[in-house]
């Protein structure tokens, strides 16, 4: 919808219809204002208190607008509803400088469809490289040269201290090190804090999210919570809120069936895609917590495979740019923990399966 080939509407999970057929009351722009978890009641923006036997919270999350001058100006924008798009997408146009302050997936993403449109884009990374928090080094570098490739300018170890805007339109944006470039647009891509005020108030317990076991449920009883705002705890490693629309869809999911009493334990599989250019990237897993990233030859130089391993040689995650044929067989070693030989894994000649070992 950001480049223009489809319409708003597409984005619409259900329609009207489809509500009305599934027997869901739906009640836009309502918003939830207080919640009694004690009394099993909520009250909403029109001052009506609902009363309900299960919760579920999906209140999302909000892009992080850093307290830096000209951060609320006109120029400036973020990508998280579709009204955020369309008013981007007015901005993007042949010669339109484009400046994008944060290199991970929806910089990165923003800043691949600028170039599409013909904008002159610069990305700003304040970390030494590209989606640092998410995969591994050999991802990064693959993901620099993929932009830098399709005349993106790339900045790291950059980070913004002030827009100024001008009158006449466009700005000045002025970096950390104190050198400036101009701008028609800049684009705020660095990162997303949870919508958990209504928990929190409520007294559930929160920690950047609202913090959920196996089964999504908070600490409040009856009241459970799935997608952005969740906090768990998968397998193997510490609290984590994934922000995907897969863990938004499949925990989603979860939760209904735990409030149903029909759940079974929910592990998050870690999976994000993402489009850039011709490029389909895709993740499985929890790549950054690799011990070791062993990158897998692939016949086209514009693929990627990069196989991440934990300390025991075990596959806890996997990365591919237009390699979705092996990632299928790295989902089912992830998922049950399969130990592999780095050395064959990373030969060319040898067939993927040959890395396992039994």
């Amino acid at each position: 919808m950001l480049g223009g080939q489809a319409a708003p509407e597409s984005t619409e999970l259900f329609s009207l219809e489809r509500l009305a057929e599934l027997d869901i009351t739906f009640r836009p722009g309502v918003a939830a204002t207080r919640l009694w978890p004690e009394r099993h009641q909520v009250e909403t923006s029109t001052g009506a208190v609902l009363d309900y036997d299960k919760l579920i919270l999906c209140t999302g999350g909000r892009p992080i607008v850093p307290a830096l001058p000209g951060a609320d100006a006109a120029v400036v924008h973020v990508l998280r509803t579709r009204d955020d798009a369309l008013r981007l997408r007015a901005r993007l146009g042949p010669g339109r400088r484009i400046v994008i302050a944060g290199g991970g997936w929806i910089g990165l993403e923003v800043a691949a469809t600028a170039r599409q449109a013909g904008c002159a884009t610069t990305v700003l990374e304040q970390a030494p490289r590209l989606c640092a928090r998410s995969v591994p080094p050999g991802v990064s570098a693959h993901l620099a040269a993929l932009h830098a490739g399709q005349g993106v300018a790339l900045r790291l170890n950059a980070s913004l201290r002030a827009v100024h805007a001008r009158p006449e339109g466009g700005c000045v944006v002025e970096l950390a090190d104190g050198s400036r470039l101009e701008a028609d647009a800049v684009v705020l891509g660095v990162g997303m804090q949870a919508n958990d005020a209504l928990a929190r108030e409520a007294g559930i317990a929160c920690e950047r999210g609202v913090l959920v076991d196996e089964y999504c449920r908070t600490s409040a009883p009856d009241v459970l919570a799935a997608g952005d705002v969740a906090v768990a705890a998968p397998a193997g490693g510490g609290p984590i809120r994934l922000e995907s629309w897969q863990n938004a869809q499949d925990q989603g999911a979860a939760a209904a069936l735990s409030a149903l009493d029909a759940g079974q334990p929910y592990q998050p599989s870690g999976a994000v895609w993402s489009e850039q250019y011709d490029a389909m990237v895709q993740i499985a897993g929890f790549p950054a917590r690799a011990a070791r990233e062993v990158l897998r030859p692939q016949a086209d130089a514009r693929a990627l495979l990069s196989v991440a391993l934990d300390d025991g040689g075990r596959v806890i995650g996997a990365v591919a740019v237009n390699a979705a044929r092996e990632l299928r067989q790295l989902r089912q070693w992830i998922a049950q923990g399969t130990q592999v030989d780095s050395a064959q894994l990373a030969r060319a000649d040898a067939p993927l399966s040959s890395a396992r070992i039994d």
